[in-house]
C-alpha cells in the first residue's frame, strides 16, 4: 500500500533536515572551536573535510544497502547514526576524539544523501525534480537554521559543544518522523540480484561527477570559511554568522521553485547555465566588493539553492530504474564528495600560508568558472542518451 503523496513529501523533507547542521552549523563556530581546542585553521578545517569525505566514500554502498533492507529502513538508520554520533561528539574531551566521532556523523550523512535519489525514483518517478526540490529544501532549511542559531546557541548554552548537542538531539528525533510518514508503505522485498555496477566507463557519468565536484567544492568552501573571511574585514562574529545564514536561507526559495519550473518549462540545461553564471559573478563580487556582503550573500545563495537539486536530478533523468539511479548517484556523490572534501582543509591551508582568505576565495571563483563550463556541456541529447547509450525519458 502506498503512503499518501503529501506524507511522503513531508517525510523526505523531515529526513533531509538532518543532513547539513552537523557540517554547516560548524562553520560559524570554528573560531570558538579553534580557541577552545588550540588548533590551526587547517586542522579545524578537518571538521568540514571529514564529513564531506565520508559522504563521498559511503555514497556508493547506499544502493546496495537499499536493495537489502529498503530505502525506508536505510534512511532511518542513517539519520539515526547522525544523531547518535553527534550527541557523543558534543561531550567527548580533546581534539582527537572530536575528530574521530566526526567520522560516523559523515558516514550517516553519506548514506542518507545517496539514498534520497533512490527514494525519489521509487516514489515520484514522474516529477523527479519537484520531489528532489522538496528534500533539497529540507537540506537547506537545516543548513540555514544551523548557521543562524549556532552562535546564539553556543552563547546560551555551554559553548560550541552545547550548539552541536542541540543539532544532534534534533537529528535523533527525525528517523521516527520519517518512519511515521512512510508507515503505510508495503514491506520491502529484498532484491536477490546484485544492483547495477557503478558506471565507471561512462563519459556522461564522469561529467556528472565533475559538475557535482565543483558545485560541492563551492558549497562547502563557502559554508566552512565565509564567516571567518568576513571577520577579517572587520565584521563581528554575530554579523559574519548571519551573513552565512542569509546564504543558506536564500537557497530555500530557489531550491524548490527552480526544480518545479524545470519539470514544466524549458530545459534543465538552461537553468543550470543561469545558476552557474550567477554564482560565478557573485563569488567574484565577494572578493572584489566585500562591503556589499549582504547583497552578495543573496546572490550566492540563490544559484546554490537551485544548482543542488538540479544536479541531483540529473541521475534520475538518465536512468530508468531506481537501482540504476542509485548506481549513477552513488558514483556521482561518491567521487564528487571524496574529491571536494579536501576543499575546507585546502582553503584553510591557503589561509594559513597567505595570511588572508583572499586567495582561498579566488579558488572558489575558479571552481565556479569550471562549473559553468561543465553545465554548458549538459545538452538535452547527451542526457537523453543515458550512461549506456539507451534513450531515456526526455525529462531534461
Amino acid at each position: 500500500m502506498k503512503a499518501p503523496r503529501a506524507a511522503l513529501l513531508a517525510g523526505l523533507f523531515l529526513a533531509a533536515l538532518s543532513l547539513r547542521p552537523q557540517l554547516v552549523g560548524v562553520g560559524p563556530l570554528l573560531p570558538r572551536i579553534q580557541s577552545d581546542l588550540g588548533v590551526s585553521h587547517a586542522l579545524a578545517g578537518l571538521l568540514g573535510t571529514i564529513p564531506v569525505l565520508c559522504m563521498g566514500l559511503f555514497a556508493p554502498p547506499a544502493p546496495f544497502l537499499s536493495a537489502r533492507i529498503g530505502s525506508r529502513a536505510a534512511i532511518a538508520g542513517s539519520v539515526a547514526l547522525i544523531g547518535a554520533a553527534g550527541i557523543a561528539r558534543a561531550f567527548v574531551p580533546g581534539v582527537a576524539l572530536v575528530i574521530l566521532l566526526t567520522l560516523p556523523v559523515g558516514i550517516g550523512m553519506g548514506l542518507a544523501g545517496a539514498l534520497m535519489p533512490v527514494a525519489v525514483k521509487e516514489r515520484f518517478p514522474h516529477r523527479p525534480a519537484f520531489a528532489t526540490g522538496i528534500y533539497a529544501t529540507g537540506i537547506n532549511c537545516g543548513a540555514a537554521a544551523s548557521s543562524a542559531i549556532g552562535v546564539p546557541l553556543a552563547t546560551a548554552t555551554w559553548g560550541w559543544r552545547g550548539a552541536l548537542f542541540v543539532f544532534s538531539a534534533f537529528a535523533a528525533v527525525l528517523p521516527l518522523l520519517w518512519l511515521v510518514a512512510t508507515s503505510r508503505e508495503a514491506p520491502h522485498r529484498r532484491v536477490p540480484a546484485r544492483p547495477p555496477r557503478l558506471p565507471w566507463r561512462s563519459p556522461l557519468a564522469w561529467r556528472l561527477v565533475g559538475i557535482f565536484f565543483l558545485m560541492s567544492t563551492i558549497y562547502y568552501g563557502v559554508n566552512s570559511w565565509l564567516p571567518d573571511a568576513f571577520q577579517e574585514h572587520g565584521w563581528s562574529e554575530g554579523r559574519a554568522a548571519a551573513l552565512l545564514a542569509v546564504v543558506n536561507t536564500t537557497q530555500l526559495v530557489s531550491s524548490l521553485a527552480v526544480p518545479w519550473l524545470s519539470d514544466r518549462h524549458g530545459s534543465r540545461r538552461l537553468y543550470l547555465l543561469a545558476g552557474a553564471s550567477q554564482l560565478l559573478l557573485a563569488l567574484a563580487g565577494m572578493v572584489l566588493f566585500p562591503g556589499a556582503g549582504w547583497f552578495l550573500a543573496v546572490a550566492v545563495g540563490l544559484p546554490l539553492g537551485a544548482l543542488f537539486p538540479l544536479i541531483m536530478t540529473l541521475p534520475l533523468d538518465i536512468a530508468r530504474r531506481p537501482a540504476e539511479v542509485g548506481a549513477i548517484a552513488g558514483m556521482m556523490l561518491g567521487v564528487g564528495y571524496s574529491v571536494s572534501s579536501v576543499s575546507p582543509f585546502l582553503l584553510g591551508v591557503v589561509r594559513d600560508a597567505t595570511g588572508s582568505f583572499t586567495g582561498a576565495l579566488w579558488l572558489l571563483v575558479a571552481a565556479a568558472a569550471g562549473l559553468l563550463a561543465g553545465c554548458a556541456a549538459m545538452s538535452h541529447e547527451r542526457l537523453s542518451g543515458g550512461v549506456t547509450g539507451e534513450r531515456a525519458a526526455p525529462a531534461a
